[in-house]
């Protein structure tokens, strides 16, 4: 089935969104129309106030520049279920703009047709919402300085009487409801990872350069800190456990650990923590016996946590009174 000329049009325009610049023969391809037809589209566009750049020649092609105006909004499906769920999911992100938000779904949903409106209408969810918020306007001067490789200089949750800390901003982390930034620290000579809801920002930045990131990113950075790493996004100790429990039961629990069945139903389970007292607080919620494996570390604490819970039941144990004679 041929499609209809907006469907096209939309496509076309999808199409423009997603690269820099597009030869006329590959929209042509993509679309499954001929290059007049493709031309014929994007005066269309244009019409619509769309500004879209052309060059002639056998390798001409089209690119959608940034316009003055915002021209009417078109979305497919896909689209419009996404924006939906983005706009309603701003509340658990931690940015305060939650207001804005709703206000921006309502205009959104004002300007689509009756059948997308119905859609978005369908869509409805709740979250729980951050318990802290980071002012817009600072993730917004962040992000600018992390943009133009400028220096920040702030001070940092409750150090006001502490020298302004001056750090290369490297990129912005989201993660578990807080907002990180990861930078080099001028004055510390070293990698931080700094919460956006505690800087309070002050003028200045110079140009730097960028140095590499230990882990290779800034979210793998985040998430090794988290772990108690500092050069890759991995736990500094790893233990394994055997227990008499079917995968099903324990795989909700593991993270990003790994999960064997055995033969006879139970599991093997190789996981990661903090220390090897984390290793052992995690597979006790389980209640139930369980195999320590390895490492040989692993099995030496857990010889040590058995004799602390065992010297703890003894000193809890009442002691029966001396009968009359």
């Amino acid at each position: 089935m041929m499609p209809t000329t907006s469907s096209r049009m939309l496509a076309l325009l999808s199409l423009l969104q997603t690269r820099r610049d597009w030869p006329g023969p590959v929209l042509a391809e993509r679309l499954n129309v001929t290059p007049r037809t493709v031309r014929r589209d994007v005066d269309r566009l244009r019409e619509l106030g769309y500004e879209i750049a052309s060059s002639k020649g056998p390798d001409g092609g089209y690119r959608l520049s940034a316009g003055s105006d915002l021209p009417p909004l078109l979305f497919d499906d896909a689209q419009a279920v996404a924006i939906a769920i983005a706009l309603q999911s701003v509340p658990s992100s931690g940015v305060e703009l939650d207001d804005a938000a709703a206000r921006a779904l309502l205009t959104v949903r004002q300007v689509m047709p009756a059948r997308l409106r119905h859609r978005i209408d369908g869509i409805r969810f709740s979250g729980t919402a951050a318990q802290i918020h980071v002012d817009p306007a600072v993730v917004e001067v962040v992000s600018a300085a992390v943009h133009d490789r400028r220096t920040l200089r702030f001070d940092y949750g409750d150090e006001s009487d502490r020298p302004t800390r001056r750090a290369e901003p490297h990129g912005i982390v989201a993660r578990a409801g807080r907002w990180y930034l990861v930078a080099w620290d001028l004055d510390r000579d070293d990698w931080r990872t700094f919460r956006l809801d505690r800087l309070r920002l002050k003028a200045g930045g110079a140009p730097f350069t960028a140095r590499p990131i230990p882990t290779g990113a800034a979210g793998t950075f985040v998430e090794a800190r988290a772990k108690g790493s500092t050069d890759a996004a991995t736990w500094p100790v790893h233990g394994e456990f055997a227990f008499p429990l079917p995968p099903a039961a324990v795989a909700p629990w593991i993270g990003d650990g790994d999960l064997e069945e055995l033969p006879d139903g139970g599991c093997r389970v190789r996981i990661g923590s903090w220390s090897c007292a984390g290793l052992l607080s995690w597979v006790l919620r389980f209640d139930v016996a369980f195999t320590v494996i390895g490492p040989p570390e692993l099995r030496a604490a857990a010889g040590v946590v058995a004799a602390r819970l065992a010297a703890a039941r003894t000193a809890l144990t009442p002691v029966s009174p001396t009968p009359d004679v």
